[in-house]
């Protein structure tokens, strides 16, 4: 295998694990406020057809960017209402948001657009594009250093530097500010944060909000940057890859970058079989190189990777002592 074919392995890597990445943020930052979501999967969903919608119908993709956060934002505001006023069960509110996405987005794209479930193709300013860095250009014909900063670095879409931007930013946020300890107190002793004159409401919606607006990111992303356009059930079961390595990380921002990373690694081999064939000599059935992710999905939700304690209040609804 040569060194540009491990480059375009890596790439590939990074546009995989994009969305991944933003969904395995937004549960970390759900979670660590004690709100257990599995309703990653559906937020996605519902972001990737509003922004590819809006996108088709204005011409913009940042319209259909905001479109898709705003859609994200409204499911993570219901599971907000479910799990936090009326202090219902998290998984279950999670598991109807995926339902109640997975249906409508395929009923409302077949109702405006007639094509099976799915928006029209986008192209131009209805997409992201690709953003080539200063110097890539100039210095892809270096040895080594020029084919990695121009091939692997450069030529992302914005939605791509901003998720790896986050990952600084959530550290930064967690660990660094009054907000970020006080989100971590909730997911862990609600009843003191409260005692000390704290909103545990206000502090876990923020929680949900930040997590919808990511879900919406990533949701986008898939519609209007890795792809042109949304398909059915396009989001493919990521925000559950995305909960498996949010698990794996350990709750942590950089430990989420590397695992996410992982999973994109692994799903872009699958898109390469011949690689593998090519430098094991060994042929593996494409089917599964598709289940590697899933694979090792179900081997971290079995604890096979370690221990994994989460937020001790987390799924946990707070009813404040009288």
């Amino acid at each position: 295998m040569d060194f540009i074919t491990i480059l375009q392995v890596l790439d590939s890597t990074i546009r995989l694990a994009t969305p991944l990445l933003l969904a395995c943020l937004a549960g970390l930052f759900s979670e660590r406020a004690g709100i257990f979501d599995i309703g990653l999967e559906g937020k996605m969903l519902f972001a990737a057809f509003f922004s590819a919608a809006t996108a088709y119908l204005t011409g913009s993709v940042w319209l259909g960017l905001l479109a898709g956060i705003a859609a994200s934002m409204v499911l993570s505001g219901l599971h907000g209402v479910a799990s936090i006023t009326f202090r219902g069960n998290q998984l279950i509110s999670g598991v109807a948001i995926n339902f109640l996405a997975a249906g409508m987005t395929v009923l409302v794209a077949q109702d405006w657009f007639a094509q099976g479930g799915r928006t029209p193709s986008l192209s131009g300013a209805a997409r992201f594009n690709p953003v080539t860095l200063p110097l890539a250009e100039t210095l892809k014909d270096v040895p080594v250093i020029g084919p990695i900063y121009h091939e692997l670095i450069s030529g992302h879409t914005i939605l791509v530097y901003l998720a790896f931007l986050m990952v600084p930013l959530t550290w930064w946020i967690l660990y660094r500010t009054r907000f970020g300890l006080r989100l971590r107190a909730v997911g862990e002793n609600p009843a003191a944060v409260d005692t000390a004159g704290v909103s545990v409401v206000g502090l876990r919606y923020a929680a949900v909000a930040i997590c919808g607006l990511l879900c919406g990111v990533a949701g986008a992303y898939l519609a209007t940057a890795l792809q042109a356009g949304f398909v059915k059930d396009m989001s493919a079961g990521r925000g559950y890859i995305a909960l498996a390595a949010l698990i794996f990380a350990k709750w942590r921002p950089w430990y989420a970058l590397s695992s996410t990373l992982l999973f994109g690694f692994l799903q872009a081999i699958a898109l390469r079989p011949d690689l593998i064939q090519n430098t094991v000599g060994i042929r593996v059935q494409v089917q599964l190189l598709d289940a590697l992710p899933y694979i090792l999905t179900v081997i971290i939700l079995a604890g096979f990777v370690g221990k994994a304690i989460p937020p001790r209040a987390g799924g946990e609804p707070y009813v404040k002592e009288r």
